[in-house]
């Protein structure tokens, strides 16, 4: 097979031209091979920083390159943020301040519910994550403590249902050990840990 290019002419044998074709294919292939890998790692990474967030994430979304966006995006902005530590008299007053909650769950247990609801919203600005609804928040808090996540949910939707639907004292026990344990985590004293997604 003869071809001219910029006026030479090149002559390919059937060999050559099978030999060149096995390249490129095999080129194809490998750069193939690398995207899907790319892709599986980051999807592995995804995973393993958001835990069950990332499921619903998916689930939310409806699609798993949806979710990896979105849950990329929310690391991007979590990750402007200035995020701190609390100082100790901050810890300090946040701690006699839920102690206060505690002690009120005998008597008031809704009410304390609804102050402990609160009480997380409020440690989360002290830290530094801006004032949002409760969705954006849970967002936020998902890129550095996607272990709560699930607890938080489950108790701020029986503190926000407190007011319109009896909830049972079980279920408002349950709560407040979720949030003590969330309260628990916020506090703790250091920076969380620095994660960087596959790009």
């Amino acid at each position: 097979m003869q071809f001219q290019f910029n006026g030479v002419f090149y002559q390919f044998t059937n060999t050559q031209l099978t030999i060149a074709a096995v390249i490129f294919v095999v080129l194809i292939l490998v750069v193939v091979g690398a995207i899907l890998e790319r892709r599986k790692v980051k999807t592995l990474a995804l995973r393993n920083r958001f835990g069950a967030e990332y499921d619903l994430a998916v689930v939310t979304q409806g699609s798993v390159h949806k979710a990896e966006s979105k849950l990329a995006d929310r690391a991007t902005r979590v990750e402007a943020m200035k995020i701190r530590d609390l100082g100790a008299p901050e810890r300090d007053r946040f701690i006699v301040e839920w102690h206060n909650i505690q002690s009120r769950f005998v008597d008031q247990p809704m009410a304390a519910v609804t102050e402990a609801d609160n009480q997380i919203a409020a440690l989360l600005v002290a830290r530094g994550y801006p004032v949002a609804d409760f969705e954006q928040r849970a967002a936020d808090l998902s890129v550095t403590y996607p272990s709560v996540m699930e607890n938080y949910r489950l108790a701020h939707g029986v503190a926000i249902r407190t007011g319109q639907v009896e909830a049972t004292t079980e279920e408002l026990r349950t709560v407040m050990i979720q949030y003590h344990a969330i309260f628990d985590e916020l506090l703790l004293d250091h920076k969380p840990i620095e994660h960087k997604l596959a790009a």
